[in-house]
């Protein structure tokens, strides 16, 4: 029997993290409210086709999570938060409609957001048709729809082009995103699956394959698909007047400058903090990173807790993370949750 007092606790954000954590708070007994401003559940992931290593189907972690909410939460679709303030012992949350909700404790799972590539004008990214984004890719693979250039051709010679956005100081922003090579690795494949008669290079700073099953997915794609990478930033991508793309990289390993042709170039976008991330924080007055990102009271041990008692943080709203990492990290924070809210009066 569960003697735990039963407490209620706003989670903001029905991403994976949001909704993972909603679902082991209620388990708990909690009254939990989940909020999206978003009119559908699933965040990100929800516009994935496959997931890295596994190849499985993105729709089916969305499903379970889908399901572990139905019943025990209250979920709030279309529902943005204007402002949060703190009184007589609880939090007070008021959302764009007017709508005031209450409670004990509040957990952003704010997530993240992809980058804008169309700050990087040399890459050419909304100047030409054919230089498309790693999320694009996704939603073509996702709609079951058929790998075509502007001109309806099939394309014969792809580039992927990494660390779009991160590591880049010209773009501000200097850390990994975390996941963009494993995606690069994934979307390679899934190329070659499509028009396995094509040819796909992967135009990288250095891999970082930090998961299990990762380098093997990484070997793979060299060994079984034929993927070809090459260790070089782009520097320029032009037109041609087919629609066909000329770019322009450093083979650093050939230590030699190299020019190609390809029909496409997908751009692997890397994360930002979310504007919900960025507008929370500093409505509540946390601490923020160098990256952008909301910073936990202690990096090591209080990932989960912030300066303001009774707000909490879970997934990637406090940095880039992997799925497997975003739903690990949502365990936590509801640990952390759950005893704050068993330990007030």
């Amino acid at each position: 029997m569960n003697t735990q007092k039963t407490k209620s606790v706003i989670v903001i954000g029905a991403g994976i993290a949001g909704m993972e954590s909603s679902a082991q708070l209620a388990s708990f007994g909690h009254q939990v409210t989940l909020l999206e401003k978003e009119k559908v559940v699933g965040g990100h992931v929800a516009n994935w086709e496959r997931l890295f290593p596994t190849m499985k189907p993105a729709s089916e972690i969305i499903d379970l999570l889908k399901t572990d909410i139905m019943n025990n939460v209250n979920v709030q679709l279309d529902a943005e938060v204007f402002k949060i303030e703190f009184s007589n012992q609880e939090f007070i949350v008021t959302l764009t409609d007017g709508q005031i909700l209450k409670s004990d404790a509040v957990l952003l799972a704010t997530g993240y957001d992809l980058f804008d590539p169309r700050g990087k004008e040399e890459y050419g990214y909304g100047i030409y048709d054919n230089v498309i984004t790693s999320a694009e890719l996704e939603a073509v693979f996702k709609n079951g729809k058929e790998l075509k250039t502007s001109t309806g051709k099939t394309p014969k010679r792809v580039g992927i082009i990494h660390c779009v956005g991160s590591r880049d100081i010209k773009a501000g922003n200097q850390y990994c995103s975390n996941v963009c090579c494993i995606t690069g690795v994934k979307q390679a494949i899934e190329i070659k699956e499509a028009v396995p008669d094509a040819e796909v290079f992967c135009f990288y700073m250095d891999l970082r394959m930090f998961g299990r099953y990762f380098e093997d997915m990484y070997l793979k794609a060299q060994e079984k698909y034929g993927v070809q990478f090459v260790r070089g930033r782009l520097s320029e991508a032009c037109e041609n007047q087919d629609g066909s793309l000329i770019i322009k990289v450093e083979d650093t390993l050939a230590s030699k400058p190299l020019k190609m042709t390809v029909d496409l170039i997908v751009l692997l976008l890397g994360f930002e903090a979310s504007k919900g991330t960025t507008s929370l924080g500093k409505m509540l007055h946390l601490n923020f990173g160098d990256d952008r990102f909301i910073s936990p009271t202690n990096e090591h041990l209080l990932r989960h807790n912030t300066k303001m008692e009774g707000i909490f943080v879970a997934g990637t709203c406090t940095g880039p993370k992997s799925i497997i990492a975003t739903i690990s990290d949502a365990r936590g924070a509801v640990i952390t949750v759950n005893n704050y809210l068993n330990n007030l009066n």
